[in-house]
């Protein structure tokens, strides 16, 4: 599996495609929500199994502080080391940006899982599209 940094438009699709897949019609998050104005200007990720894409994320600047986002696996492709792939990119690409502390709102379900890559959580539980979340930050 590779990761690769969104660079032309088939790929801004095969990312936009994973996150509406898991986040709208698993997760059942407003599509409006799920596809939002940071788009623009966020780095997206997506990792492929061979041509396939079956993951993603995006990464931007907030408030002069590195926030990973919308971390997103198919589900089939889910418990393979796939998701650890995509955050090991999305963090090296951040280090090599400068940023030594990322951030990022975890659904209270994946706590476990960004725990075990370093993350701790930060912050009371809050809702986002309904869903309960946690911010959690990791030194890189």
């Amino acid at each position: 599996m590779e990761v690769k940094i969104v660079s032309n438009e088939q790929e801004l699709k095969d990312a936009f495609s994973i996150r509406t897949t898991v986040f709208v019609q698993e997760q059942h998050v407003p599509e409006e929500e799920e596809i939002d104005q940071h788009d623009d200007h966020a780095v997206h990720f997506v990792l492929y199994d061979k041509d396939t894409p079956v993951g993603a994320g995006r990464f931007r600047t907030v408030d002069g502080t590195g926030k990973v986002e919308r971390i997103c696996v198919l589900k089939e492709h889910r418990k393979t080391g796939a998701g650890k792939i995509i955050m090991k990119k999305i963090e090296e690409y951040a280090k090599n940006e400068g940023f030594s502390l990322v951030k990022l709102n975890a659904q209270t379900q994946a706590i476990p899982f960004y725990s075990r890559l370093g993350y701790e959580i930060i912050s009371e539980e809050f809702l986002d599209a309904g869903i309960p979340h946690r911010t959690m930050r990791k030194t890189i």
